[in-house]
């Protein structure tokens, strides 16, 4: 089974960086030769779904806006968040995720079944700078943690 951890965001953006950090104590803490690819991106849309081109399973990390507590941590399926392209006309340039991973299986592309977003709240994603706010940067090792165990349950014993 090919799995894949994307952390998504812009490092430069404070906040909005937090998918990345994540990303990195994920890397850092996983067993050596574990059969996990890690990324990080600033994609979304079409670009982001080429990415996940011949994987089986999918772990986005990314930073979202949220009436939770700065730091709040929220696990979800892809297919269970709001696809808001769904609801009026766009052009590929600003298409959901769900819309591209659609448009990619009707071409018969072999893209995961499963995606699981792990979201950290943020108040802020337009700082420049690279540190993450006290309250996101606390998230980081809980929401790595969380992402570890979700994969060593994928592993094979």
């Amino acid at each position: 089974m090919k799995t894949l951890v994307v952390g998504l965001g812009n490092p430069i953006l404070g906040d909005d960086g937090v998918g990345w950090k994540v990303a990195e104590t994920v890397e850092k803490l996983l067993p050596p030769g574990a059969p996990i690819d890690v990324d990080y991106l600033s994609l979304g849309g079409i670009s982001l779904m080429e990415h996940l081109i011949g994987y089986d399973h999918v772990y986005l990390i990314d930073a979202f806006a949220s009436d939770e507590p700065v730091g709040s941590i929220s696990v979800m399926k892809l297919s269970d968040l709001p696809n808001y392209s769904a609801f009026h006309t766009t052009s590929t340039h600003d298409t959901s995720l769900q819309n591209a991973i659609e448009l990619g299986k009707l071409m018969k592309t072999p893209l995961p079944n499963e995606v699981t977003v792990i979201g950290v709240a943020i108040a802020r994603a337009y700082d420049f700078s690279e540190d993450l706010s006290a309250p996101v940067a606390e998230a980081v090792p809980l929401a790595a943690k969380i992402l570890l165990n979700m994969l060593a349950r994928k592993m094979p014993a």
